[in-house]
């Protein structure tokens, strides 16, 4: 008999479904439910609907009862650094608001009143971004305090979802090491940097590892489902499930993944974080990786530029399609994808045109151009990055893994071989979902070690190779 795992793959602009269960040696996966996802604007504030996306993950739960594949468990995977804020009575206090909301705007400078940037990434080993949680709390404490006074719990978006079906009140470790407030020594919140920054300590739940059990379904959810399974804990943070689903990790040392997607998130794999001055210097990052390892890396910006702009000018045409349009135009511009510019401008079309025109640069014109810049541009940070990260560890990495939906994108790819003079693999393109149910298995005991199962992963998914 077939076991089944449930991922749901919750990401900035959609959400999916996908089940899986081994056979003959390899991961077969499905997906059998897809949602969409994106902010909206409520009261002047960039908002997530959480209420619609719980009833989107409930629907695609409840279908594997109606295609008779019923999951032994199932685990949720969202975006970083966001946050719900609970009651006493368990109600939702204000909205959930949206990384790229301005409210953070001018809240570092709070921060680094009370603890320098310096020490603050000594502490936490986590790269400055405006939106992170610790600025988050600061914009609340500063315009709303009432609704951190009225507090009682404190959940990263995943936790929240993970609640409603179980009732039990937990943080997940690679999500929480976002908020810059968790300590790399201790893997624990920083209770002591929480008290000096005025945050009430109380709202915070306790740290749980991947690859363990938030507990069963809730008697009423099981009622509304109409199974019973448990609830898993995987990389919630998505990134963190990626890079589980890296096949050459472990393999190769002198390797670098870039987990593409909206975000373009690349680095390599530590047992030990780097909270060095010239690690701060390079704004590279230290997340938590499943089984205590650490993420170090660099966050881009990513497909987020090409999504916007395929909705403002590209009309019906697929990314596939696009990245062919790019392909032909010699449009020799670059801009700085990294720029906050390109966080959450109106018209991404359009500040493209404008970072070009103010640096005296060919004006793209059409999409084809449009994207043309930022493919280049985007392959031109990789290659900046890799040798960043190559001075920081001392190490020459000899190949580029890119996992996610980034590697299908074959204009890109070719792009980064080049400018980063390096071989790139590309695949598997559902590695959230795959790193997901990784952990998943890793707690049923499908496989004995994470080496194991990325070895399982490599046997499972093709991946393609493309040359400088």
């Amino acid at each position: 008999m077939k076991k089944y795992y449930l991922a749901v793959d919750i990401g900035a602009s959609g959400g999916r479904h996908m089940l899986a269960h081994k056979e003959d040696g390899k991961i077969v996966m499905e997906e059998i439910y897809r949602f969409h996802n994106g902010m909206i604007e409520h009261h002047g504030e960039k908002t997530w609907d959480v209420e619609r996306l719980f009833s989107e993950i409930k629907a695609g739960m409840k279908k594997c009862r109606e295609i008779g594949k019923i999951p032994v468990c199932v685990g949720i995977d969202t975006w970083a650094v966001d946050f719900v804020l609970l009651d006493r009575e368990d109600k939702r206090i204000g909205n959930v608001i949206a990384y790229r909301d301005e409210r953070t705007q001018g809240m570092d400078k709070l921060v680094y009143d009370i603890i320098s940037e310096k020490e603050l990434y000594i502490r936490t080993g986590i790269q400055k971004q405006i939106f992170n949680t610790i600025y988050q709390l600061m914009a609340l404490k500063k315009k709303s305090p009432i609704q951190l006074q009225k507090a009682d719990k404190l959940l990263m978006i995943p936790d929240y979802f993970n609640y409603l079906l179980t009732g039990n009140a937990v943080t997940e470790y690679t999500n929480a090491t976002t908020t810059q407030l968790v300590s790399p020594c201790t893997k624990d919140w920083d209770w002591e940097l929480i008290k000096m920054l005025g945050y009430p300590v109380s709202i915070f739940t306790k740290i749980q590892k991947p690859g363990t059990s938030v507990g069963w379904l809730t008697k009423k959810m099981e009622e509304e489902i109409g199974y019973v399974c448990k609830v898993a804990l995987p990389a919630t943070h998505d990134t963190g499930s990626a890079v589980m689903a890296v096949p050459e990790i472990g393999k190769n040392e002198n390797m670098l993944y870039i987990s593409s997607g909206t975000w373009s998130l690349m680095g390599t794999e530590l047992c030990e974080a780097d909270c060095s001055d010239k690690s701060r210097e390079h704004n590279l990052t230290n997340e938590g990786g499943y089984d205590y390892r650490f993420r170090f890396l660099k966050n881009i910006m990513g497909l987020w530029m090409i999504q916007s702009v395929k909705k403002e000018i590209g009309g019906d045409k697929g990314f596939g399609e696009i990245c062919k349009m790019a392909s032909g135009c010699l449009i020799p511009s670059l801009i700085d994808c990294n720029e906050d510019r390109f966080l959450a401008p109106e018209s991404m079309t359009e500040e493209v045109r404008a970072a070009c025109r103010e640096t005296g640069q060919q004006v793209p014109e059409g999409l084809g151009e449009v994207a043309a810049v930022i493919y280049n541009s985007l392959a031109s940070c990789y290659a900046d990055t890799k040798k960043e990260i190559e001075e920081v560890t001392g190490k020459n990495y000899e190949c580029v893994h890119i996992v996610g939906g980034g590697a299908n994108a074959d204009y890109l790819n070719h792009l980064t071989a080049q400018k980063a003079d390096t071989v790139v693999y590309a695949g598997p393109v559902e590695a959230t979902a795959i790193g997901n149910i990784t952990a998943q298995m890793l707690y049923e005991g499908e496989f004995n070690s994470l080496s194991e199962a990325r070895e399982c992963i490599s046997r499972s998914f093709p991946v393609r190779k493309y040359t400088p």
